[in-house]
């Protein structure tokens, strides 16, 4: 029973390194294998290992998933790279109940968030310490690092929003970010 008691949060928030600790903290670690089909450049793609860590997602689900009215919280550190021109990025993704929408936030480096709604039109939002990104319902979304060291940003979604990637995996985005001389741009696809 809780009733008149003080308790600790079972989870922390580190907020020099952004990183969670407690149970049941998550931990997921996408490598480049995983982001397979993601990258324009092919060649440059199979020339780079496989097994290199490109992003971790640490992320505190307090009610199971599908609940009703609940929030997941989650920190990225999205490591620094491109493949080709292109920029490191995340796999991207729709929500399964595509109404739910999202709050990102930026924490240490530099990026951007890439977006995408239903018509396929793209757009970025610069990431960068302080930034604060509302992602809309029916929008998918993507983070990419355009600078030289960790990017780390936060996340707070629904618990029953869901995550729908076979979407952007079948269809990707209708566009790219790519370094051109020394700056992230957009290129159709």
């Amino acid at each position: 029973m809780k009733h008149l008691k003080i308790l600790k949060s079972q989870v922390e928030l580190n907020l020099k390194n952004y990183s969670l600790k407690g149970e049941p903290v998550i931990r997921q670690i996408r490598k480049l294998e995983d982001l397979n089909g993601i990258f324009h450049d092919h060649k440059a793609f199979s020339k780079m290992s496989s097994k290199d860590i490109i992003y971790e997602v640490q992320a505190w689900l307090p009610v199971s998933e599908g609940t009703s009215g609940g929030l997941y919280f989650g920190t990225t550190n999205l490591l620094p790279g491109r493949v080709g021109n292109e920029y490191f990025m995340t796999k991207g993704h729709y929500h399964k109940l595509s109404d739910r929408s999202e709050f990102y936030w930026g924490v240490q480096g530099v990026g951007m968030l890439i977006l995408m709604d239903s018509d396929r039109n793209t757009w970025a939002e610069k990431v960068y310490p302080g930034s604060l990104h509302y992602i809309p319902a029916h929008v998918a979304h993507r983070v990419a690092n355009t600078g030289n060291s960790t990017l780390i940003f936060g996340a707070c979604w629904p618990s029953d929003s869901g995550h729908n990637y076979e979407e952007i995996a079948q269809n990707g985005f209708s566009a790219r970010l790519l370094e051109r001389n020394g700056e992230p741009r957009l290129k159709s696809s």
